[in-house]
This record gives C-alpha cells, sequence and structure tokens, in this order.
C-alpha cells in the first residue's frame, strides 16, 4: 500500500486531474513509476484508494453544482409526472441527456472494467495514450473551428437543446476515460464541442455528466474498505486531498472555460507524455 506522503500527492494529483483534460488515471500510474515509487498498481487496495479519491472528487462536483442537480432532479421527476418532457422544460432535458450520456459508459465499464483495469500497471501504455489524449483534444478544436458555433446566452439552454443522439455520443466518448492516459474531462469537452456546444457549456455539461458515473463507480467499490484490515488511513487522508485540489479545479475550471479552449491542455498531454516515455525508457 501508500504511505500517508504518497497518499496525499496522488490525492491531490487525483483531484486536479479528474477535472481538468488531462487524464487523472493517467497520471496515477505513471507519477509513481517516474518517481520510483514501489506501488503495486494493479493490487485491489490501489484500485479502492483510486475509486475512494474518485468518490471524494463526485461528492465535490455535487455539491458545487447542488443547485443545479435540485432543479434538475426536480425536472426529472416532472417528466415522469407528465410522462414526456414538456417544451421548453430545460432541466427535465438535461435530465435525460445526463442519463443518455451515462448509459454507452456504464454498460461498456462493467463489460471491460477487469480488461481496463490489467492496463492500471503500465506506465509506458499510459504515457503513450496520454499524448492520443493531447491530439484528440487539439482535433476537437479544429473541427469545432470548422463550424460557426454561437453560444446561447444561457449555458443550461445550450445544453438542452442537444440531440439525444448527440448526447449519446458525447457518453461514448466518455469511454475512453476507462483507458489510463485519457481523460474523461477531455473526452466529453471534446465531445461537446463536436456537438455544437460552446466551450463553456460542453465544460459544464462534463461536469454533470461526470458526477453519476463516478459516484456509481465508487458504489459498486467502496464497500470494499469495510473488509480492510490495514491502509484505511492513507485512503480516506488521499480522498480528503482530492475533494480539496477538486473544489478549487472545478471552481478555476469554469471561470477559465468562459474565454478559453483546450489548446494549452492538448499541449500539456502530449509533452507530459513524451517526458514520462524518455523518462521511463532510461
Amino acid at each position: 500500500m501508500i504511505n500517508y506522503i504518497q497518499a496525499i500527492i496522488l490525492g491531490a494529483l487525483q483531484g486536479v486531474t479528474e477535472l481538468f483534460p488531462i487524464s487523472s488515471l493517467g497520471h496515477s500510474v505513471i507519477l509513481p513509476a517516474v518517481l520510483g515509487w514501489h506501488i503495486d498498481q494493479s493490487n485491489p487496495l490501489f484500485v479502492i484508494f483510486l475509486v475512494a479519491t474518485h468518490f471524494a472528487t463526485a461528492l465535490v462536483l455535487f455539491g458545487f453544482f447542488f443547485k443545479d442537480w435540485v432543479l434538475i432532479i426536480k425536472g426529472f421527476f416532472r417528466s415522469l409526472k407528465n410522462r414526456k418532457i414538456e417544451s421548453g422544460d430545460t432541466y427535465a432535458k438535461i435530465a435525460w441527456l445526463i442519463i443518455a450520456g451515462t448509459i454507452p459508459a456504464g454498460i461498456i465499464g462493467v463489460l471491460l472494467q477487469k480488461r481496463l483495469e490489467a492496463l492500471f500497471a503500465s506506465a509506458m501504455i499510459a504515457a503513450v495514450f496520454l499524448i492520443l489524449n493531447g491530439f484528440l483534444l487539439y482535433a476537437a478544436e479544429a473541427l469545432r473551428k470548422r463550424s460557426l458555433v454561437q453560444q446561447v446566452v444561457n449555458a443550461d439552454t445550450g445544453i438542452s437543446m442537444m440531440s439525444w443522439k448527440q448526447a449519446i455520443e458525447v457518453g461514448l466518448a466518455q469511454c475512453l476515460a476507462l483507458i489510463p492516459g485519457f481523460s474523461r474531462t477531455g473526452s466529453t469537452l471534446g465531445g461537446g464541442l463536436l456537438a455544437g456546444l460552446s466551450h463553456e457549456e460542453a465544460a459544464r455539461f462534463s461536469f454533470l455528466l461526470a458526477t453519476p458515473i463516478i459516484l456509481a463507480a465508487a458504489v459498486l467499490k467502496l464497500p470494499g474498505l469495510i473488509h480492510l484490515h490495514t491502509g484505511r488511513g492513507p485512503i480516506l487522508v488521499g480522498a480528503l486531498a482530492a475533494a480539496l485540489a477538486a473544489f478549487f479545479s472545478v471552481r478555476f475550471l469554469t471561470k477559465y472555460f468562459k474565454k478559453n479552449t483546450l489548446a494549452l491542455f492538448a499541449l500539456y498531454c502530449i509533452i507530459a507524455g513524451i517526458v514520462a516515455i524518455l523518462i521511463l525508457h532510461f
């Protein structure tokens, strides 16, 4: 297992990289190898540690967008009561868009989870995928520039104008995050941009879409903490570090994407991946 210092570093790293479009799993796999930490990343305890930090991040996201989630949940039950989504019911539409976008990652995660977890032990593979994540972000920006996209005055209204097909496509893009090196935020942001959303709208939808899938994964894995006889302390400390880092990250990014693009993050992923490969190789 990991010590407390490692838990704080990895937890804070996860809290930042889960929300920044630079791959949390990829960094969690690469950093220990680069620093020479002797951590068995395929060990179930390490997987539980990663899930705990993800769970903490999801709680922060839910808390940060709590008012929005209240409106979304009310909209969901309103649509059930009316047996349809009323025209102009923004939050009922968003609720079902989130459901549509969550289904692909849920199904693929259940079917391929064990095979993908086997990749966690390979820092070199994660570094290669991190580079590919950078090119993916660049490609999303380049393709978006070919179309004239204007942001709707209200970001939630813009999101609600997505089609069901577009929501599913964003959900499929989110599945890339099951591979260490690819970013959940980056893939869903890219999918949102290609669906015609602005950067602010795509980021908002990405954070809303990430919350239920991360919470669901945590609910399946965290019960393992009950049966742990060692390692609880570092796991809880790491989760706290992830929560604090996630709070400041989401507050920064919601402002950042009002005026900025993915280009800087794409460049970082490519450079970080190349540097990691060089360090691991030599």
